[in-house]
């Protein structure tokens, strides 16, 4: 595969529709064309680009995928095209970066000179970088290079900012916050949705923490699947649904495996994770992503045991999500992420109030626990949050209960 004359335009695609499936290729991607324009049909894209095939190539992605993250590339509404993005300051974690995007470009595109893939470094260093400096409140994190080598390939290095934007603010914000917890409560689903699915193998997983997912959830996949059109289709999935469908894959992709989990003994978290945390291969793409439409559909989140939906933030990618989230735009994901942040400090007020409460539980009675109350209380309302003080005072009585303390 060459590189095209022009260096802003995408990469061809790696390979053409076999002859023999060409015909119904051509005719779901005029069907996919027709949702696109004039007026966009967000529920028949979505239902195309869940369909077998997905958005069938990149030409077609390059329409489409702007419409499922919220904009229209046509029209040039939700650009952030900024040409002197250059000079503006710095981003934090651009060390990071120079670093991550040398490792880049190792599975795909395939036959390519190393001066072609240099140029083609250079380009995706240049898309990450205008989008931190833009946006400077993000928070790299590793991996991140692998999702957008995706979005730069399909849609060109002048398209691929906007669209990595939008991604960033509006998709996968809980992994580009200061803190990692919010990431963490995207895994924290997966017992749950095991639990709903199947309680035998979720019993037989107990013992493992969910961190096994991390690297394929963090990156939407593309730091595992090695082959560009399966981790390209596989997007077409993810961006037609809410955040939380790739979680439910992840589920998928652990219940298919239940045979080869049984064979290790549940009391061996550290063999179960490692067999875990590596996909297995091939995947049959097709298969997992309509097991994961029927598993959601029978298990929605809201309906997950453990009342697990209930402990995740409402500014969650996870919850933002869900119904119809095709229109947000990066205002509004800038809005969320500050929400978010927000919230994770008063958490982290909050945990220390907890240890704080725990190293002092022996020598505060009735009375101390009364004052304690009272003035945390006091500087909640204080500081604005009137709305989070009841909720946290309930948590921390929660926290008094859970540590066997009872005022006198």
């Amino acid at each position: 595969m060459s590189l095209p004359d022009n260096p802003s335009e995408p990469a061809s695609p790696p390979s053409s529709p076999d002859a023999s499936i060409a015909p119904a290729a051509s005719d779901k991607r005029k069907r996919i064309l027709d949702a696109c324009t004039p007026i966009p049909n967000g529920p028949r894209l979505v239902e195309l680009a869940t369909s077998a095939g997905g958005l069938v190539d990149d030409e077609v992605r390059q329409r489409a995928w702007p419409i499922l993250l919220g904009y229209e590339s046509s029209n040039g509404a939700g650009s952030v095209d900024n040409p002197t993005w250059h000079a503006l300051a710095i981003h934090k974690d651009e060390h990071q970066v120079r670093l991550d995007v040398g490792r880049s470009f190792i599975y795909y595109p395939k036959n390519e000179s190393e001066p072609q893939l240099d140029r083609r470094k250079m380009e995706l260093s240049s898309v990450i970088t205008q989008v931190l400096r833009t946006y400077p409140m993000l928070s790299y994190f590793q991996g991140f290079h692998d999702i957008v080598q995706v979005f730069l390939l399909v849609l060109g290095v002048d398209a691929a900012p906007t669209a990595v934007s939008h991604l960033s603010l509006l998709r996968i914000r809980d992994f580009m916050l200061p803190s990692l917890s919010p990431s963490l409560a995207h895994l924290r689903l997966l017992p749950s949705i095991l639990q709903a699915a199947d309680p035998r193998l979720c019993r037989h997983l107990s013992h493992t923490q969910p961190f096994f997912a991390l690297a394929a959830t963090l990156t939407l996949y593309a730091h595992e699947i090695q082959e560009y059109g399966d981790i390209a289709r596989l997007f077409d999935f993810f961006l037609a649904h809410s955040a939380v469908v790739s979680v439910y894959f992840f589920a998928v992709i652990v219940l298919s495996r239940r045979e080869e989990l049984f064979e290790i003994p549940a009391d061996e978290p550290e063999m179960l994770h490692s067999v875990l945390s590596k996909l297995p291969k091939p995947l049959d793409l097709e298969a997992l992503i309509t097991r994961t439409m029927s598993l959601y559909q029978e298990f929605p989140p809201e309906r997950l045991p453990f009342r697990a939906w209930t402990r995740i933030s409402a500014f969650s990618v996870l919850k933002t999500t869900q119904g119809s989230p095709h229109h947000q735009t990066l205002d509004t994901g800038v809005e969320l992420f500050e929400k978010q942040v927000s919230q994770l400090h008063r958490e982290q007020m909050l945990d220390k109030h907890k240890a704080l409460l725990w190293k002092y539980r022996r020598p505060v009675g009735r009375a101390g626990f009364a004052i304690f109350v009272a003035v945390f209380a006091f500087w909640l309302r204080r500081g604005g949050f009137e709305s989070y003080a009841a909720l946290t005072l309930r948590r921390l009585w929660g926290t008094v209960r859970f540590f066997g303390f009872r005022p006198d």
